[in-house]
């Protein structure tokens, strides 16, 4: 297996592990996908990949709908996708998407953060060139066979398809999302969910007493709401 099944099996349940985090991740989605395509899911396909991933979480369909409505609305404020790149402790590099409507804030907070764990806010560019920027699909596994999968998609940009528990993953380069979901969809193969991630190209391994200095900082930036996700290269194994 390569790269993008050992980094899901390392963070399986590790990240959007509290339901109402994911619930506010999402509707931060719903309202940038709003803003970007329009409120209706059949013109707009990022809406669309937002509305796969609620029901993936099992957001309830009253809640989905109450935000595209209140993202459609005058008033409301846009968010903007904004990323932050610094080191943790023991030279761990550390990249973080946020989506917030108040940019100083989340700087501000972010900046608090790096440097009450011992850590460092770097500039642009300074870490994120050590990860690949990737995307991923979910669909069912039932009448599908990964390695078969596998090199039907590859001429769409997939790289590595792979079965867990849950169905089957399609990774592939950010670029290809659009691709490949429009593939999917004139297939009927019905997507469970979908994403983009960031896999470290090396990780460091760290002692345990290292890595709980790290996780420390990783805890913080989870648990701010403006941090949609946090991506580092720390040596993870698997639960």
């Amino acid at each position: 297996m390569g790269r993008a099944f050992e980094f899901r099996k390392a963070r399986k349940m590790k990240r959007w592990s509290a339901m109402s985090k994911a619930f506010t991740r999402i509707g931060k989605d719903i309202v940038m996908a709003v803003k970007e395509g329009g409120p209706d899911p059949a013109s707009n396909s990022r809406l669309r990949a937002v509305i796969q991933n609620a029901k993936s979480v099992n957001m309830p369909k009253d809640n989905v709908e109450r935000a595209i409505k209140k993202a459609s609305e005058k008033g409301q404020g846009d968010y903007k996708e904004v990323i932050f790149e610094g080191y943790a402790p023991h030279g761990i590099a550390v990249l973080v998407e946020t989506a917030t409507d108040n940019n100083t804030r989340t700087v501000a907070n972010v900046r608090s953060y790096f440097n009450k764990c011992d850590g460092s806010l770097g500039t642009s560019g300074s870490v994120v060139f050590m990860f690949d920027h990737t995307c991923n699909f979910r669909i069912g596994a039932e009448g599908l066979d990964p390695e078969e999968l596998e090199l039907e998609f590859i001429d769409f940009g997939a790289e590595e398809v792979f079965a867990d528990d849950d169905g089957i993953l399609i990774y592939a380069p950010f670029e290809s999302f659009g691709a490949i979901q429009a593939e999917l969809e004139s297939r009927e193969i019905e997507i469970l969910s979908s994403g983009f991630e960031r896999i470290p190209q090396v990780t460091k391994a760290l002692t345990a007493e290292q890595a709980a200095d790290v996780e420390k900082l990783l805890e913080k930036l989870d648990d701010d709401d403006d941090v949609q996700n946090v991506y580092h290269t720390m040596e993870e194994t698997g639960e």
